[in-house]
């Protein structure tokens, strides 16, 4: 991999390192591609390494009692698989699977351990990091007990990785509506009409199918307020 684009480089966990240091981590890190649809890890396996995503897009899910899937997260560029199995030693119950071709770079525990004795710097950003996604399930979690879907669609849009467009900020539906649907706990015609409505009142802009951008951030965190 170019030194200019080393899979760690992406991870805010990793930024805070100088670029030697980034090299240095690069060193322990082992490439691992899964196509799409392949599962990465299921339910009551053991996870001995941290998965670090360079590209492609990763599904972590859930099977509910009633034998449903309940969707969880999904896991982009820059983002960490797998790290609460380090920081707590216990077996997954989650599925992850790709939703598209991924390429991840991959730490042994025993490496990262190492790591973050070198590097107490990559501690403090992995707490942060967790911080900031236990944040974003908050979020969204006082979002789903609302009984208004737009609070939840809102919400849902807020916490998806974005980048800048036009001056912008602009994010793309990970999913197919079907699924989203699913994962906010609505159907995808009423998921199509609240986009329709944040759209004709000024707050975002669609393009296509799933690519959204965000024209007044201000007014879609007020919905998103339950």
């Amino acid at each position: 991999m170019p030194a200019d684009d080393l899979c760690v480089t992406r991870v805010p966990i990793f930024k805070g390192l100088t670029h030697d240091q980034q090299l240095h981590v690069a060193e322990f890190a082992h490439p691992l591609r899964v196509d799409k649809g392949e599962m990465v890890y299921g339910p009551g396996d053991q996870v001995p390494r941290v998965l670090v995503m360079h590209s492609g897009q990763l599904k972590v899910s859930r099977t509910a009692a009633n034998g449903q899937e309940q969707i969880l997260r999904t896991v982009t560029d820059g983002d960490v698989v797998g790290d609460h199995a380090f920081l707590t030693g216990h077996r997954s119950n989650e599925l992850v699977t790709a939703l598209e071709d991924s390429q991840m770079c991959v730490f042994d525990h025993a490496d990262l351990a190492a790591l973050l004795r070198a590097y107490p710097d990559i501690s403090q950003a992995m707490l942060r990091t967790l911080s900031d996604r236990l944040s974003s399930v908050e979020r969204l979690l006082a979002a789903i007990t609302s009984h208004d879907v737009g609070v939840r669609v809102a919400a849902y849009l807020l916490d998806l990785p974005g980048s800048m467009r036009d001056g912008l900020p602009s994010v793309r539906l990970p999913m197919a509506k079907q699924e989203i649907a699913a994962y906010l706990g609505t159907t995808p015609e009423t998921l199509s009409r609240r986009l329709a409505a944040l759209s004709a009142s000024g707050v975002i802009e669609l393009h296509g199918r799933r690519d959204v951008t965000i024209l007044d951030i201000d007014a879609l965190e007020r919905v998103a307020a339950p």
